[in-house]
Formats: C-alpha cells, sequence, structure tokens
C-alpha cells in the first residue's frame, strides 16, 4: 500500500493561463488516489476557494450526514439513566472511523513577497516578488490569508499582487508557510550563491512562524525532448543545499510536486497554454518550457520520487494533521436598518415568536405549504445564520411589507386588486427568505433621500431593479412592472 501523502502546493485553473487543471478534476483524483486532502495554492489568489470548498463539502456530505447521526445517537445514549459503557465506546470508535473518512479541504495561495517592502515600486528589482506558500491552518488562519492577499492587490500590486515580510509577520496567526519552487526566497539566494542571505530568511521564517515553517524540495525530471531539462539539474543542487540547511536549523522538509495540470497526458496542452500566457508560439525555439513533470501525481509516484527522504512525504501529513476542518459559509452580512421601536423591537419579535414560528414561515411557501424536507429546512435556517438572526430578518421584513404597502397604496389606491396583492406578496416571500429585506430598507431609504432631501439625480429605473413591484412601491424605481409585465425572479438572481 502506497505511504500516505497530501499535494500541498497545487495550482489550479485560478492561476490564470498558468494553471490547467479544474478544481473538481484535481479533487476527483485526489479522492479515487486514497489522499486524505489536497491543497489549492493559486498564484497571488484564492479566486478558486468556494469553488474548492464547496465542491469537498458536497463529495463529503454523506460522511457528514452519517457524523450527524452517530453523534446524536452517542448524546441521546449518555443522556439515558442506565449509562452504557460499551455502547458509547463502540459509538465514539464509529465516530473516529467516519471522521478518518473526510476528505479536507486545504486552503491557501502561492504569495508573491516583495523584496524591498510593498510599497516599494521602482523598476525591475520590486516586479514579482519571491514564492511563498501560505496555508490556512484554521478560521483565524482563513482570515488572515484573506488579509494578506486582499492588500497585496490593493497596496502591493506590481506587475503581480505583492506582499512583504512586515505583512507576514502582522498575519502569521493561523497560517503555516513553506520555501516553495526556485522562485522562493532561500532557493533563490542559495542559487546567487548568497548562503548567509539564505541562513537568514530561515531565521526570520523560524522566528515568525516558529514549527509552522517547511523547507519545501521539488524534482521534475524532464523525460521528454520538448520540455525544460535543466530545472531538475538546478533543483537537484538548490535541495542539496536546503536539506543542509534544513539539519542545520531543525526544519522540517517536505515534498511537494508544483502541480499544473490533473494528469501526465494534460503537459501538452499546458504548454499550449504557457505560450498563450507569453504571447510565444509553439514552434518558437526561445520560449518558456515546463519540465511536464507537473501533474498532480499518485501517492505512489511521489513516493518513488522521493523513496531516499521518507519524511519529506511524512511531514506532508503532519502538515494535514495540523490543518482543521472549518467553514468559510457564512450568512449574507448586510448593515443593520434602524426601524422605528414604534413598529417593534427584537425583544418583542422574541417573546412572541418561537423558533418552531420562525422555522414555518422561512421554509414554507407564502402560501403555508410545506415545499422542503426537514433537512434542507434545518440547512436553509443555518444559512440564514440561525433563529437568532432570524428574528432580525422576520421584523426587517415585517417592516418591508409595511411600507411596501402604504407606497402601494399611494400608486394604485386603497382598493389594491388581488392581482397585485399576490405579486407583492411574492416578492415579499422571496425576500424574506433569501435574506434580503434589510437591504431593500437600505436601499429605499438613500434613494428616497437622494431624491427628496438632497436634490440628487436618480434615474426611474437601472436594469433588472425595474422589475420589482416592491422596488417601485418603495420609490426606488419608477417604473410599473404590473403595467409593463416585467419580470420579478430576474432581479433576485441576478
Amino acid at each position: 500500500m502506497a505511504r500516505q501523502f497530501t499535494h500541498l502546493h497545487v495550482h489550479t485553473q485560478f492561476s490564470l493561463l498558468d494553471g490547467q487543471a479544474s478544481v473538481k478534476a484535481l479533487v476527483d483524483k485526489a479522492m479515487a488516489d486514497g489522499m486524505k486532502g489536497i491543497a489549492i495554492t493559486d498564484h497571488g489568489n484564492m479566486f478558486g476557494v468556494k469553488e474548492f470548498f464547496d465542491y469537498i463539502s458536497k463529495k463529503n456530505k454523506g460522511t457528514h450526514q452519517a457524523l450527524k447521526e452517530l453523534k446524536g445517537e452517542l448524546k441521546k445514549t449518555e443522556s439515558t439513566d442506565d449509562v452504557n459503557s460499551k455502547g458509547i465506546n463502540e459509538l465514539n470508535q464509529q465516530i473516529l472511523e467516519e471522521e478518518q473518512k473526510l476528505f479536507k479541504p486545504i486552503i491557501g495561495s502561492e504569495m508573491y513577497v516583495a523584496p524591498r517592502g510593498l510599497l516599494m515600486k521602482e523598476g525591475r528589482p520590486d516586479q514579482g516578488g519571491y514564492h511563498l506558500v501560505v496555508l490556512a491552518k484554521n478560521q483565524t488562519g482563513y482570515h488572515n490569508l484573506i488579509k494578506l492577499v486582499s492588500k497585496s492587490w490593493v497596496d502591493g500590486f506590481y506587475m503581480r499582487p505583492r506582499t512583504d515580510r512586515a505583512e507576514l509577520e502582522k498575519y502569521s496567526e493561523g497560517l503555516i508557510v513553506s520555501s516553495a519552487c526556485l522562485g522562493g526566497e532561500i532557493p533563490r539566494k542559495i542559487r546567487e550563491n548568497n548562503l548567509d542571505g539564505a541562513r537568514e530568511a530561515i531565521q526570520w521564517f523560524q522566528r515568525v512562524f516558529e514549527d509552522d515553517f517547511y523547507i519545501e524540495l521539488q524534482r521534475h525530471k524532464a523525460t521528454v525532448p520538448r520540455a525544460n531539462h535543466e530545472t531538475y539539474l538546478i533543483q537537484e543542487k538548490v535541495n542539496e543545499q536546503l536539506i543542509a540547511l534544513a539539519r542545520e536549523f531543525n526544519v522540517k522538509i517536505i515534498c511537494t510536486n508544483d502541480v499544473h495540470f490533473v494528469s501526465e497526458e494534460h503537459a501538452e496542452a499546458h504548454d499550449r497554454l504557457i505560450c498563450l500566457s507569453t504571447g510565444r508560439d509553439l514552434d518558437d525555439p526561445e520560449r518558456m518550457l515546463y519540465s511536464k513533470q507537473e501533474w498532480m501525481k499518485t501517492r505512489e509516484e511521489m513516493a518513488l520520487l522521493f523513496q531516499d527522504i521518507p519524511e519529506a512525504l511524512d511531514n506532508t501529513m503532519e502538515i494535514y494533521d495540523k490543518i482543521e476542518y472549518y467553514s468559510i459559509n457564512h450568512a449574507p452580512i448586510m448593515p443593520t436598518f434602524d426601524i422605528p421601536t414604534s413598529f417593534g423591537t427584537e425583544e418583542e419579535y422574541r417573546k412572541k415568536y418561537s423558533h418552531q414560528d420562525l422555522y414555518d414561515e422561512f421554509t414554507q411557501s407564502e402560501k403555508g405549504e410545506i415545499i422542503i424536507s426537514k433537512e434542507e429546512g434545518l440547512a436553509k435556517v443555518e444559512l440564514l445564520g440561525g433563529y437568532d438572526k432570524m428574528y432580525r430578518l422576520k421584523l426587517e421584513a415585517d417592516y418591508l411589507k409595511e411600507l411596501t404597502y402604504k407606497g402601494a397604496k399611494k400608486l394604485y389606491g386603497d382598493s389594491l386588486s388581488e392581482e397585485l396583492r399576490e405579486r407583492l406578496d411574492f416578492e415579499l416571500y422571496v425576500m424574506k427568505t433569501m435574506g434580503f429585506p434589510g437591504y431593500f430598507l437600505i436601499v429605499q431609504d438613500f434613494i428616497n433621500a437622494a431624491r427628496y432631501e438632497l436634490d440628487v439625480s436618480v434615474g426611474p429605473g437601472r436594469g433588472s431593479a425595474a422589475g420589482s413591484a416592491v422596488a417601485y412601491c418603495l420609490g426606488i424605481t419608477r417604473i410599473d412592472p404590473i403595467k409593463y409585465d416585467l419580470l420579478f425572479l430576474y432581479h433576485i438572481y441576478w
């Protein structure tokens, strides 16, 4: 049986014009090979993170359901008067076995580190930067990685999005880093025969990241004529020094394959992608070439490639074990609209409505019909932020309905047609159950302030928003969607 191994340096198609692999294909191959997780580390960005997390969550759904049932059974067993220790031990063992089946998403980015600081932008020395693989160990690390990547684009962009040492130190909590490929600071200084500089860099990373800093080895020995054969020779020389420095400073080593495509047969397609990226012809003898070894190698292939350094394989699993399971999903974050206390307060709603009342209102149709399963209903409650958040949503939804019907009577008269009432109730239902009532309250507030208080010109309605009868009644738009038979759902979903 092949040694366990985790790919920790992986580029998806979100490494634009460089990575050729789809998120789904990478995950599917890793799971089929018996891997327990993989990282994605796209160049300077986190564009693929949501797709990556959602797809793995989908693949893990059956295991999560089994765990939920086992934990429920365990809780029930523990709460009985006649506690069955044998039964509890068996359930704990089953839970442990199920948890081992979960495939772990490891979120990261291969960042560019500006040598002189992210604000220094004075010619070629400041362009690009050293490569550094940064992985989020937990939710704190995930949030810190977001901050690093965001700031690298907003403040540090110079040919590429760049961070620097000061930022890395500021947001180091919860992060794991490795020295990356030949473009990393330590490998590059080794290539420049600047061993003192390499030592200084290692000591800095050790001080900031402690045991969460690893030295990374790669081996890309080209096996076809039209490929980069020099890379492997350079890697072997650099690897020798990296291993020596790792021993000198007691830093653990890992091996990666700098994945850019899924399987060996995709090398030629990736080669053509690089031609597009660099603007060079396929037959140009001077164009950039990869070694064509950068596919997602199996555990067996990686074990064979690094059979002389087994700890480099094992340490990828140490990192895997350090990474926590955490969710990147949360309810929509909206500003809070001030609702007059004379209309109602959250505290009053908490006393007036039970959790079951909220569950029914937010999971049933606008006519009170059951339209989703209990499991789907509970998932919806969680997506909306839980019952605590739903009290606020109901208050906002009720106030939105109040304003909408007041506006409708001004526009259509006191006697509203059945068709109009059905349309308004449907729109309000969709807005409520999607968690959007606060958004529409805020929009109507600043639109009306612009029109009637600040003398700011506001158009009659732009794009799909004109399809909403609620928006018309609130004064957000001035085009009657009932009169012109405009579609509402196009607006809410787009």
